[in-house]
């Protein structure tokens, strides 16, 4: 077992009666466009660029994948056929990760297009956490831009 706990704080995303069960995610919130799926401190992030999409007309699904393994298969599956499109966002390299594993999904069950924005396969600079999801793009920014890319 791998557990990952970050150095910056998160806010809350869940109501207060969610209950957490390994490899099921939560749906927190609706989209028929696109699905932003995300793991950690990138969840916050995915809602934020989930609000700015909406503001130009864009509805994102958002799930909250905190279990990579096992996966939620269903709930993959049920978005790429419902949403056409994907969009991963993890603190984590592009390689063995949230987004390899939704991609093996996705190829196997529905493909459809998609992004995976992670660290890429290289060492990071020396930095805070705040500094190192910036500098590789872990924003609701980037995020959102990356669904309006594979939106077209």
């Amino acid at each position: 077992m791998y557990l990952r706990i970050s150095r910056l704080g998160v806010p809350v995303v869940h109501r207060s009666d969610y209950q957490f069960r390994i490899g099921k995610a939560a749906k927190l919130r609706e989209g028929t466009d696109v699905t932003l799926i995300a793991c950690g401190v990138l969840v916050p992030r995915a809602l934020d660029a989930a609000a700015q999409l909406a503001g130009q007309g864009i509805q994102a699904r958002v799930l909250n994948m905190a279990t990579i393994r096992p996966i939620d298969r269903d709930a993959i599956v049920a978005a790429a056929a419902e949403t056409g499109a994907i969009v991963t966002a993890e603190e984590h390299t592009v390689y063995g990760g949230l987004g390899s594993a939704v991609a093996e999904v996705v190829t196997q069950t529905h493909p459809v297009p998609m992004r995976i924005l992670g660290i890429p396969g290289l060492f990071a600079p020396t930095g805070s956490a705040e500094f190192l999801l910036e500098h590789f793009g872990l924003t609701a920014d980037n995020i959102a831009k990356a669904a309006i890319e594979l939106l077209g």
